[in-house]
């Protein structure tokens, strides 16, 4: 009897586990006590047959419960409507551009309560466009850029009341035009580690989409995070910076492509430390193509190309140390072909070194230099680059020092065309 009782129990937990594996199906889960470390995306043979941002975020968090894997993704065109969120030890990987993650159409709408800091709901006008999963931006005309607008994804929706899982960072206040809108990352890894993102094309949509700060999103974004390689990932029309990553160490990132966004080409910031870039491409940008922000040391930036962005090709400013550029093509942008910004003695962008480098024809807006030092810069040294003009664009001079730099070392470097060296007066 008690051995009836016993086979009777297993049978029983059996019939309810194959019934929880077969509902998991239905729906297009992964029972991931039996997955292996590869979970694919995408079509009909795959593990997980959609083709969405929800579809993917279920692959990536049944790998996570695994301790990481890989992420595949098949060709064909993803909807997304919130950031794929990466973990540690995550590989996501597409099939080169034939995988496209394609930003959904943009929706807006107005608080009529305020949302105040701390919160996790907005009282809204309309909530017809959202929908739980989708990514989210806070602001307010006070708290509309940088660090101040608040990221979330929305968690659940009543009549027009929007839920979501990130704490507002401000006080965002209806009569000052308080706005939420669907603009977000497409990929992100925050507080994460020992992360790959390759082999897919980003389509930012940026014709029906709000404008996000690079701080606080972009094409692909990396916050509080070490030893991430991209590579292989191009973002094209995205309506923020196409790649950013703020407050990391370790950062990869090559033979990516940044195209056509309304931010800036390639933003490391906010004391990111040994971040390697090289062999990428970033044009028609309308921002700066690389972007150096705040405290970016220890970096190379090697073998990239530059070109026909709406402002500089390379920005360099505070705190920006250390760093080593070289080979890099830089021709044809709007302003400088490298701008070190305005920055006092104390914050400047000191002991940057350029060598081996072609700086040529920028300037297309008005005119530039091939190098304008500003601010208060030091110990800058620029060897054996080609720097010239050909006709193209107003770029009149080399190298300009500006009025409080000092310690320019430039040798061996290949001038036609312009100006060589010209040193601003005091």
């Amino acid at each position: 009897m008690k051995k009836n009782l016993i086979i009777a129990f297993e049978l029983m937990a059996l019939m309810i586990f194959l019934s929880g594996v077969a509902y998991s199906q239905g729906i297009g889960l992964v029972d991931v006590r039996y997955a292996e470390k590869i979970i694919t995306v995408g079509g009909p043979t795959a593990d997980i047959p959609g083709y969405s941002s929800i579809a993917i975020q279920i692959a990536v968090d049944a790998i996570k419960t695994r301790g990481g894997g890989t992420v595949k993704l098949n060709p064909g065109s993803y909807d997304i409507t919130g950031p794929v969120r990466l973990s540690d030890n995550i590989n996501l990987k597409g099939s080169g551009k034939s995988t496209i993650l394609k930003k959904c159409n943009g929706f807006k709408t107005s608080y009529i309560i305020d949302a105040d800091w701390g919160m996790v709901k907005a009282v809204v006008k309309d909530a017809s466009g959202f929908k739980i999963g989708m990514g989210i931006e806070l602001s307010d005309d006070a708290n509309n850029g940088g660090w101040e607008v608040t990221t979330a994804i929305i968690t659940d929706i009543a009549d027009n009341v929007i839920y979501f899982d990130n704490p507002t960072v401000n006080d965002y206040i209806a009569a000052q035009n308080g706005v939420v809108s669907n603009g977000c990352s497409i990929v992100e890894a925050v507080n994460a580690q020992n992360v790959k993102i390759s082999d897919l094309l980003i389509e930012g949509n940026k014709a029906t989409n709000d404008y996000i700060n690079g701080c606080r999103g972009g094409g692909v974004y990396i916050h509080k995070s070490k030893n991430v390689i991209v590579e292989n990932v191009q973002v094209n029309e995205f309506n923020g910076d196409s790649f950013s990553w703020q407050v990391t160490e370790g950062i990869t990132v090559k033979g990516c492509e940044a195209s056509n966004g309304d931010g800036l080409g390639f933003h490391p910031g906010t004391g990111s430390d040994k971040s390697t870039v090289e062999n990428c491409i970033s044009h028609h940008n309308k921002g700066d193509g690389i972007f150096l922000c705040w405290r970016v040391q220890n970096g190379v930036f090697r073998n990239n190309t530059v070109y026909a962005n709406l402002d500089n090709g390379i920005s360099i400013g505070h705190k920006d140390t250390d760093n080593i550029f070289e080979n890099n093509h830089v021709y044809e942008n709007a302003n400088q072909g490298v701008l070190f910004r305005n920055e006092n003695e104390q914050n400047a962008g000191h002991r940057n070194t350029f060598t081996g480098n072609t700086i040529e024809n920028n300037g297309v807006a008005k005119e530039s230099a091939g190098f304008y030092i500003g601010g208060t810069t030091h110990d800058i040294v620029i060897k054996n680059n080609i720097i010239r003009s050909t006709g193209k664009g107003n770029q009149k001079t080399a190298i300009i020092v500006g009025r409080n730099s000092s310690k320019v070392t430039a040798e061996g470097n290949t001038i036609t065309g312009l100006k060589e060296i010209v040193y601003e007066k005091k």
